[in-house]
């Protein structure tokens, strides 16, 4: 077990006496004075009094081990001289990590050291040093994934700053706010921002509906809002998705540069908006659930408004989903507007009664995964003023990088058949009234037909749909602070939507953080190993309630989960660094050293029809038989064994010459580890269902960490990449093809950051059908690869 924290700040000795005081830990200056024992056991003894336990504090000195053999009541008693290997051992029973499992009772310094925790290791305890070393362990994470003081406070430890003046709050310790605001006590109620759209071409504004649950004390004293945009909110259709899935067993086609996809319906510019009545000192409406983020709700109760709205086109909205349109984002940047003061809403859909945000600070971050992270990114290269921070998980900053690919039709990992259209039926909760779904659904079917038009599943290109949905030329008005999360394995929202993000921010004057994760399509907040909730509350306090704790400087500007070793993160200056590397392609051989040798290799794309069927109803059979493939239907690229590790940074660019033996093709790659080891599990493993407390008597969450698999592999894919041979130039840009005329072709590959081990192989693997990502066509197509003049570059190597 490794336990990682990168939001601890480092506090004076006075800061550290003062807030002690503050959690009334410390009552008065004298008590700094007391010898380090009888100082430890009075700290000890008000954390218990704090909580809610049927042990008295006595009982419960006597439950914890001093020494290896003797109780901690007993050890007091007795006048003990306190110790670095008392104190520690102590420490990792408060913890929560148990004697004989977790830990030797004989060897706690080992222990802690293992865990990779933060210890004051001294030969003389003074009482300064017991403060410091107390005041350092309330913020240390324990195994089951939180802070002592967050373990203290499910329990009841900070309820008594329920009752302080809201002028007080929020507290602080460490930089951070603590959970100080009674979450009974919130107030939940609903608005509707008015925005400047008419998506459902009815005439009148669009109305979009927000559901906002803040503290009470929010009526004395102004708080920040955290901002969720999630289309998925107000409910989904899911049959509509299955029904609108498209077909993706079907063959490529030839294309003609004359073939161009109709444009997207306009919207009116022309429509009205509601009269104004009069003004609202409190909302009408309230709402009783709504789907929440746990990390909305462990901020919560640490002083922050959460704030839910679904946009255009979901139920108690109007207008059309559009699918990460410009009206989508408008819709969403109304709410912000809203929250700082700069954009009216009502108190319900007809009364025409206003209401203002009166209880928000104007300061506004934006957080959420996938839509909800993409619809963050997309309002923040709008510059809005108020939005402050955003926190993208698994965003997408273009969505032609999301259904599309170098001008082929290209699945998100996982929904082969999905698109645009898809989910704009599956997230238009309109239907959920149906009195108004049917005013309406005459007009939206013929919306989405034409966006299915414009889309254009027939060529794959880029067009002005996708330019539309490409928020990568706007990112220079970002001005707000930016965090970024992604996972190295996503196949759904691929890295490369990140690293065109991050690349971009680098070079703007904006904070922008970033953290690459094994995972998948994933949450990170509840991991055992690192201290992400924090880490956010370190940085929101910093860009919303203007706590000077120096989080910018804190925390890492690229942090990344390595792909070897359980539990561990490791901070970079920047994504890509090294030497950058060209590997040549020769026989079956990867290799630095280039070959003018002619060497023709070929492949055929067609499967026989019972491979065809299996693998199209399970891809995971075709990447299987992929990598044990001769060279029937790919060829197979392999680098010597490592002598030494390597770690692989950036996004990597294959050239190659093809050609095919009809008027059309495609060219796939893939980059594989090759080395039998045991790997991270896919996803996270539920090691604590329910057991992550986010407050008192609040929400849980469950408690995850990624594991080594049980059994050893022999390959794990680290990155693809896919192209039509008729977008050589790029992805708007038509170029006609021949039967078997000889063409160069040069695509980026999915972005690294890879840890390979020594003894391990690179391998690269060129293909025609990606059974998970491509159309499915399974036609009688010969390819010719004159590999003499193919490379493969990574722009950063590092021996390690």
């Amino acid at each position: 077990m490794k336990i990682n924290q990168f939001s601890i700040v480092n506090v004076s000795p006075r800061q550290q006496r003062a807030e002690l005081t503050t959690l009334r830990l410390l009552k008065d200056e004298t008590e700094s004075q007391l010898a380090p024992t009888a100082l430890f056991e009075t700290l000890l003894t008000r954390t218990h009094l704090g909580v809610n336990s049927p042990l008295t504090t006595k009982e419960w000195l006597h439950d914890l081990l001093a020494t290896p053999d003797q109780a901690l009541d007993d050890w007091l008693a007795a006048n003990n001289k306190l110790t670095t290997a008392v104190f520690y051992r102590i420490a990792l029973q408060l913890l929560e990590f148990e004697p004989e499992i977790d830990f030797a009772l004989e060897h706690p310094l080992e222990a802690w050291r293992k865990f990779h925790l933060t210890m004051v290791d001294t030969d003389e305890w003074t009482a300064e040093t017991v403060i410091k070393a107390f005041y350092l362990l309330l913020s240390t994470r324990g195994k089951n994934g939180q802070s002592w003081l967050d373990l203290l406070t499910a329990h009841g430890f900070l309820s008594w700053t329920y009752q302080l003046p809201a002028a007080e709050k929020p507290l602080l310790f460490n930089g951070k706010p603590v959970a100080c605001y009674d979450p009974h006590d919130f107030i939940r109620e609903v608005v509707y921002v008015e925005t400047d759209l008419d998506t459902d071409f009815d005439g009148q504004a669009d109305l979009v509906k927000v559901e906002i649950m803040r503290p009470r004390e929010s009526n004395l004293k102004k708080v920040p809002a955290l901002f969720t945009a999630s289309p998925y909110n107000q409910g989904t259709n899911d049959e509509w998705g299955v029904k609108a899935t498209h077909d993706v067993n079907r063959p490529l086609t030839h294309k003609t540069a004359e073939g161009v996809a109709p444009a997207e319906e306009h919207f009116p510019t022309d429509f009205a908006y509601q009269e104004v009545k009069g003004t609202a000192q409190h909302a009408t409406e309230t709402f009783s659930s709504t789907p929440a983020y746990t990390l909305n709700s462990y901020l919560a109760v640490r002083g922050y408004a959460v704030v839910y709205a679904s946009g255009i086109g979901t139920k108690d909205s109007d207008g059309f989903q559009t699918c990460g349109s410009p009206e989508q984002t408008a819709s969403m940047k109304a709410v912000v507007e809203w929250l700082h003061g700069d954009r009216r809403a009502f108190t319900d859909r007809h009364s025409g009664y206003t209401i203002a945000a009166d209880w928000c600070n104007g300061n506004v971050a934006m957080t959420g995964r996938s839509y909800l992270g993409t619809l963050a990114t997309a309002v923040a290269t709008t510059g809005v003023p108020g939005l402050k921070a955003i926190i993208s998980e698994a965003a997408i900053s273009s969505w032609y990088d999301y259904y599309r690919e170098n001008g082929l039709v290209r699945a998100a990992g996982g929904f082969q058949g999905e698109d645009a259209d898809t989910l704009a039926d599956e997230t238009f909760s309109r239907t959920k009234r149906p009195a108004d779904f049917h005013r309406v659904k005459g007009r939206y079917l013929q919306y989405v037909d034409q966006m299915a038009q414009a889309m254009d599943r027939q060529t794959g290109n880029y067009n002005d749909f996708w330019a539309a949905r490409n928020y990568r030329p706007q990112i220079a008005n970002i001005k707000a602070a930016v965090m970024m999360v992604h996972g190295l394995n996503d196949n759904n929202v691929e890295p490369s939507n990140v690293k065109a993000l991050a690349d971009k921010l680098a070079q703007l004057p904006v904070t922008s953080k970033l953290i690459l994760h094994q995972g998948q399509h994933i949450y990170i907040n509840a991991f055992q190993s690192l201290d992400f909730s924090e880490m956010v509350n370190l940085w929101l306090a910093n860009k919303l309630w203007g706590v000077d704790n120096h989080a910018d400087e804190i925390l890492p500007d690229v942090l990344v989960q390595s792909n070897l070793t359980p539990e561990t993160w490791e901070s970079y200056d920047q994504w890509t660094a090294g030497k950058e590397t060209t590997y040549y392609l020769k026989d079956n051989q990867l290799t630095t050293t280039a070959s003018s040798t002619a060497d023709l290799q070929t492949f055929n794309d067609q499967q026989t029809p019972a491979d065809y069927a299996a693998w199209c109803k399970a891809p995971a059979k075709w990447q299987a038989a992929l990598y044990k493939d001769d060279g029937r239907f790919s060829r197979h690229f392999i680098s010597a064994p490592l002598t030494t590790d390597e770690l692989l940074r950036g996004t990597p660019r294959l050239t190659v010459q093809v050609s095919s033996s009809t008027d059309h093709g495609l060219l796939s790659a893939e980059l594989i580890d090759r080395g039998t080891a045991k790997r991270l599990t896919t996803s996270p493993v539920i090691m604590n269902r329910g057991g992550l407390p986010l407050g008192y008597h609040w929400q849980a969450d469950d408690l995850r960490e990624f594991r080594l698999q049980k059994e050893a592999t022999d390959y794990k894919v680290i990155s693809h990449g896919h192209i039509n041979l008729q977008n050589r130039h790029n992805a708007r840009q038509v170029d006609d093809l021949f039967t078997d005329q000889l063409v160069t072709v040069s695509f980026d590959l999915q972005p690294l950051f890879h840890h390979l081990a020594a003894g391990h192989q690179l391998e690269l693997v060129i293909y025609a059908t990606d059974y998970e990502f491509t159309l499915r066509g399974n036609e009688n197509i010969s390819y010719r690869l004159p590999v003499q003049n193919a490379r493969l570059t990574i722009p950063g190597v590092q021996q390690l």
